[in-house]
């Protein structure tokens, strides 16, 4: 356990005739440059320099791998301070699988706009023996949730340097609306959508502008439902499987639901404004509504910007189901 320096400084051209990668022109000239010399460890330095290697380490190698390398730490020590996050990691079972979340990936995800300010704040119960088509998770999750949102991120508002949040869920949709709610728009936040191929958490920003669109129903009656089909279309007879046949049944959808289709940031800022645009049709448009019932079929990070952008005072209160075998009554989210 003691403090030791391993570091060797390696010649990229040899300084002397008989040294590896030796060049008569560029070895005398370049023997005290920055630019011919990497600083590497103590096993790597012979293996540069074993004669039957190099061959395969050459100085055109060499150069490469320490631009490499300059380029890496100049970024990331490049970035500004006021640049820091916290990283939010907030994970729940799903089904049978437990949070994939892992506080490496995430910050690798965050460069170069933001980086992570120490470790992690995780929320949600690991190893936990219920499962998201136990009502007994509905009972407990919520409230813990709340309650490890307070003990862990709430008590930052106040006298912490950092304000910024850099949020990773993997959890049942209803308990990514309930964190999206806690942070608001309180909490200046970044968040992440998990792909599945290749699985990343990285915006790759590649693809197509996505063209969300609002669909009113037919009649403005009796309780008020909200598709939010993002993942995949959910028929209306499965809202009226829940609710009855007096129902309104309004829709957020677009042309190619799935789970992949979130690839960019500004993905997510369109759909911000479409959550926030639909929930203003609703209220113009249905008799007052004192609650609106939501049936999500969503990608995660969609789930938390839903919450996000709730009016906690001027929206109804949220009543939302989980899928599992049917739609089914999950957590309600009150309007204060």
């Amino acid at each position: 356990m003691e403090e030791l320096n391993l570091a060797t400084r390696a010649h990229i051209y040899a300084y002397s005739p008989e040294g590896p990668r030796y060049d008569a022109v560029l070895s005398p000239k370049l023997e005290t440059d920055f630019t011919n010399l990497m600083l590497v460890c103590g096993k790597c330095h012979p293996t540069f320099d074993n004669k039957g290697l190099v061959g395969h380490y050459t100085p055109e190698l060499l150069l490469s791998m320490k631009r490499s390398h300059e380029e890496r730490i100049e970024l990331v020590t490049g970035i500004a301070p006021e640049k820091r996050s916290h990283v939010l990691l907030f994970g729940a079972k799903v089904g049978e699988h437990d949070s994939p979340l892992l506080f490496k990936e995430a910050a690798n995800a965050m460069f170069p706009e933001r980086y992570p300010s120490g470790q992690a704040i995780e929320l949600g119960l690991k190893n936990a023996s219920f499962r998201d088509r136990d009502r007994a998770f509905w009972d407990v999750e919520p409230q813990h949730l709340v309650r490890q949102f307070a003990e862990k991120v709430a008590v930052l508002k106040s006298g912490d340097q950092v304000q910024h949040y850099s949020v990773f869920g993997f959890a049942p949709i209803p308990l990514l609306v309930k964190l999206g709610v806690l942070l608001g728009d309180v909490y200046p936040a970044d968040v992440f959508q998990l792909r599945r191929e290749p699985t990343s958490w990285k915006w790759d920003e590649t693809g197509d502008d996505v063209r969300h669109e609002i669909r009113a129903p037919s009649r403005s009656s009796g309780k008020v439902a909200l598709k939010l089909e993002l993942s995949a279309t959910i028929s209306d007879q499965r809202v009226i499987d829940v609710l009855g046949e007096d129902c309104s049944i309004w829709s957020v959808t677009h042309p190619n639901p799935g789970n992949d289709y979130i690839r960019k940031r500004l993905h997510l800022e369109d759909l911000r404004t479409v959550f926030r645009t639909v929930m203003k049709q609703i209220k113009a448009l249905s008799p007052e509504p004192q609650e609106i019932h939501v049936f999500p079929a969503m990608p995660l990070s969609t789930a938390v910007e839903f919450g996000r952008v709730r009016m906690p005072k001027a929206d109804p209160s949220l009543i939302v189901y989980d899928e599992y075998n049917g739609f089914h009554h999950a957590l309600t989210i009150e309007r204060q």
